[in-house]
């Protein structure tokens, strides 16, 4: 099954003089098990279009269908949303309760499930995230670092067991090592539970890092869809959208200004560094 994004568009403040249209007929598929990566400058449709995803937001047109769920239909919406886990940019808007571990079991406990099965699950997925009941169940989740918030969140979604993980800006403030940390997390989460992950970010190396298909938005369209490969090929039009290219494929293009033969696909650090290590022993 999939999420199928169908001609999609929203208006904000629809039928008044001050009427934006946030997105305009955007389309698109998320298959399972996938790692899809939406990017695009500030405004340019993101984060209302993820939140058209499980039914927070409706459509002023258009339809979103989740593992053929109609999000329109109201009856079809609990159903679908039930599959999608979303985490928004800042922890503090999900972390609400007395404690860490009543705060992950808040999910659990509307899908009317009994207490062990509650516990059991938020358990689980602080195990998950990285975070030990044991130490950090009965804190308050203010208490928390930075990082450990962001994880207590996610840990919220997935005890839940979503078959979708949608995640907006999720390394959004951290230092490098927290990103990587976080990042590194949600590749696990994705091989530990078989989920597929709809990310927004603002960094290209880490969609480039992690995403095995790319949605470009450019004032609410879909600009380009496609792989890192193809995406990242066409540096020059999403400069003109406000949007760089991973610093790695930065570096090998200033390389090549300077005649190092350096190949046109590397745009991941992983990349960059294969391809150096080879051409340092052929020295």
């Amino acid at each position: 099954m999939s999420i199928v994004v169908e001609e999609l568009s929203y208006t904000y403040m629809q039928n008044t003089s001050s009427a934006f249209n946030a997105l305009r007929n955007v389309s698109f598929t998320v298959n399972d098990g996938e790692f899809v990566g939406i990017i695009g400058h500030t405004g340019s449709g993101k984060s209302t279009l993820i939140q058209q995803l499980n039914g927070l937001m409706h459509p002023t047109s258009g339809r979103v269908i989740v593992d053929g769920y109609d999000m329109n239909d109201k009856k079809q919406r609990v159903k679908g949303r039930a599959l999608i886990g979303m985490v928004f940019q800042y922890p503090d808007y999900q972390l609400f309760d007395s404690t860490v571990l009543s705060d992950v079991s808040f999910g659990p406990r509307n899908l009317s499930l009994s207490e062990e099965e509650i516990t059991a699950r938020s358990r689980e997925a602080l195990h998950l995230v990285g975070l030990d009941p044991d130490e950090i169940g009965e804190k308050s989740p203010f208490e928390l670092s930075g990082g450990q918030k962001r994880r207590a969140a996610l840990a919220g979604i997935i005890a839940m067991k979503p078959k979708y993980l949608v995640l907006d800006e999720p390394m959004a403030g951290l230092d490098p090592g927290g990103r990587r940390d976080i990042l590194a997390l949600i590749d696990s989460l994705r091989s530990e539970l078989g989920c597929a992950v709809i990310m927004v970010s603002h960094s290209m190396d880490d969609i480039a890092k992690s995403a095995e298909r790319i949605i470009v938005l450019n004032n609410g369209e879909v600009k380009q869809i496609g792989t890192p490969d193809e995406v990242f090929a066409h540096a020059e039009a999403l400069s003109e959208i406000g949007l760089d290219v991973p610093k790695p494929m930065m570096l090998a293009a200033l390389m090549r200004e300077r005649g190092v033969d350096v190949p046109e696909s590397i745009y991941t650090e992983e990349s960059f560094i294969s391809w150096f290590e080879e051409a340092v022993r052929n020295v």
